[in-house]
């Protein structure tokens, strides 16, 4: 996948789409890994780290968008992609069709200084 067709991707799905399309845009990296997983897996996984960064008071956008979408996607099978900022400030999670043709949730997480 190259980087003009991931951009052409991220739509509205949810609010963090923008900002990785930005990031996108700006140069910033990405990957998407090859596999699979279960949309109930990562709806279990996600909505956790949901949890977490609520009570450690982390930044993110749209992780409750994202959860709920791949909870309401049952038994399919999801790819999984990341967008780094450029700076390296933010990293947003994409979830996409398991044929990597379409971006079904996005979410975004501000990166812990080091």
């Amino acid at each position: 996948m190259d980087r003009a067709e991931l951009v052409g991707m991220l739509g509205d799905q949810t609010a963090a789409c923008e900002p990785a399309r930005t990031a996108l845009l700006d140069g910033g990296g990405f990957v998407v890994w090859d596999g699979s997983v279960p949309s109930h897996e990562l709806a279990g996984i996600y909505a956790a780290r949901l949890r977490r960064a609520r009570k450690r008071g982390a930044e993110t956008l749209a992780l409750p968008s994202a959860v709920g979408i791949l909870a309401r996607l049952e038994a399919a099978q999801v790819r999984i992609g990341c967008v780094f900022s450029p700076d390296r400030t933010w990293a947003f999670m994409l979830f996409l069709a398991d044929d990597a043709s379409a971006v079904l949730a996005c979410t975004g997480v501000r990166q812990a200084e080091r």
